[in-house]
């Protein structure tokens, strides 16, 4: 009787053993992550949940269908699935990896297996014949699905409502990209159906981030689809019909699997921006923006190009600087030392700080500039502290300066090089041109040229209003030229001499 129970026991117990071993069984249904479809977490039956198994992301169809509005049949029988919408026809079979769509027969990335009652299918397969992007989120365990209708049209999706860029989970498959046909035409038809060539994509040619401002340079109007995630906190812009111009690959690298990441230094609240080819049918840009802190943005298209603004914590009202009585013919100059106090702003290869070069300027332009008896200065900072932005442009437009000169250094690669003077409004190319040849002089750098970008504090700013970058902290050579005291002194001389010869001094 005992060698009879004994047995048995052992039997069981190998039992329990070769059923775990079966793939599909024990990995699937230890598994207990979520999905979240066009943001929204749905219910999943308790015991046949989306999971990883034998490699492969495996979801419950129905909840998925049933979600999107698709009527789901089972045939016990003969183990089939069915799934209609219209007249669409999807037709899956327990552990046969080929499964029929519309009267064709496609194959699956691995064969539908039935759990609790509940079919599981390749997360894969979903995403092909429901037009869903759909990824797997290997450090949250969970599958995400986005589809057309859920967010598109420029509004923003809460987070968890897509999918993660390639190389965060399991990518999306890359359909080869179409060629251009020899007529240069565009067939006709939706953006869904429409077979985009490569002459059809509207270029990316350039990312940069300042101000907590990220720029996505475009060669024509783009319509994106910027939402937010969380654990870990990002916000997403997917970027539909683009692709990556040479200009962009020529200045920021892709790797073979067209994914980069672009650093960012000096911003607390951004921990990383990354960007990559998300998809092929339609060619389809994915940037995130990877966050250390949970912040909101505003999305705006300026001048051809697309801005995400970072919202940061609403700021105090600034205290504007106690300056004398302006007596008529007297000019107010605002300087600006960019960054300060928590903000350091770009690292030089030294160990040096941004805030610190641009503060030693400002000073030293201050104290030439109170040389000047037509001339009255404001510094937005005169220490090591740190006004907002919308703080630094209070002050220029409510003292009703006639010139705003921000005083930045750059950074990018270890040879990126060269002295550069930004402007946003028409206005201020006469006052950017002549201080520019100025600061060219006093560098010896590599002339990187007056040049038109978006930035707050020369955009909002109702004066002419320019921001100089006297060089790259990120390269040997500029940074040791940039920490030599004399060429500090050359530079705050040449900011003067420019400020006397446009104001006519």
């Amino acid at each position: 009787m005992v060698g009879d129970t004994m047995k048995k026991l052992g039997f069981l117990l190998m039992l329990v053993v070769m059923l775990w071993a079966l793939p599909g069984i024990g990995e699937a249904s230890a598994a207990g992550h979520a999905i979240y479809l066009d943001g929204q977490e749905l219910e999943q039956p308790g015991a046949a949940q989306a999971g990883l198994v034998n490699g492969s992301v495996m979801v419950p169809i129905r909840i998925i269908s049933e979600g999107l509005g698709y009527e789901v049949g089972w045939e016990k029988r003969t183990e089939t699935v069915t799934i209609k919408q219209d007249q669409r026809l999807l037709q899956l079979f327990i552990d046969n990896p080929k499964a029929v769509v519309d009267g064709s027969e496609v194959g699956l990335s691995a064969p539908p297996l039935l759990q609790d009652n509940t079919t599981l299918v390749p997360l894969r397969f979903v995403g092909e014949q429901m037009g869903l992007k759909v990824s797997w989120d290997n450090e949250t365990k969970s599958a995400h699905l986005y589809s057309e209708s859920g967010g598109s049209g420029g509004g923003v999706v809460n987070g968890g409502a897509s999918t993660p860029p390639a190389g965060e989970g399991e990518a999306v498959p890359q359909q080869p990209v179409k060629q251009p046909d020899n007529t240069g035409g565009s067939n006709a038809g939706s953006q869904a159906d429409h077979d985009y060539s490569q002459g059809d994509l509207a270029g990316i040619s350039s990312l940069s981030f300042t101000e907590n401002r990220l720029m996505i340079s475009t060669d024509r109007p783009v319509a994106p689809n910027v939402f937010k995630m969380t654990d870990p906190e990002r916000i997403v812009i997917d970027i539909p019909n683009a692709k990556f111009a040479d200009e962009f690959m020529d200045a920021l690298p892709l790797d073979a699997t067209s994914q980069g990441q672009l650093a960012v230094e000096g911003y607390p609240e951004v921990a990383k921006i990354r960007y990559a080819l998300f998809s092929n049918d339609p060619s389809t840009i994915r940037i995130v923006i990877d966050l250390n802190e949970s912040r909101e943005f505003a999305v705006s298209n300026e001048n051809g190009s697309l801005f995400v603004d970072l919202t940061l914590e609403a700021a105090t009202p600034p205290v504007l600087p106690v300056i004398p009585a302006r007596p008529d013919g007297k000019r107010l100059v605002v300087i600006d030392a960019g960054h300060g106090g928590k903000d350091p702003g770009a690292p030089s290869v030294t160990g040096g700080r941004e805030k610190d070069f641009n503060l030693a300027i400002a000073l030293r332009v201050n104290e030439l500039l109170q040389q000047e008896t037509e001339i009255i200065t404001v510094l937005t900072r005169s220490d090591d502290t740190y006004p907002t932005l919308d703080e630094r442009v209070q002050i220029a437009n409510e003292l009703q300066a006639d010139i705003f000169i921000s005083i930045h250094a750059n950074s990018g690669s270890a040879t990126a090089t060269g002295t550069e003077t930004l402007y946003t409004r028409d206005v201020s190319i006469p006052l950017a041109d002549t201080v520019h040849k100025y600061m060219i002089e006093a560098t010896g750098l590599n002339d990187r040229k007056v040049k038109h970008q978006n930035l707050k504090v020369t955009r909002e700013t109702t004066m002419p209003a320019i921001l100089l970058e006297a060089g790259f902290l990120s390269n040997p050579q500029d940074d040791a030229v940039l920490k030599d005291p004399a060429v500090q002194d050359r530079i705050a001389a040449g900011i003067v001499a420019g400020i006397k010869e446009y104001l006519g001094l």
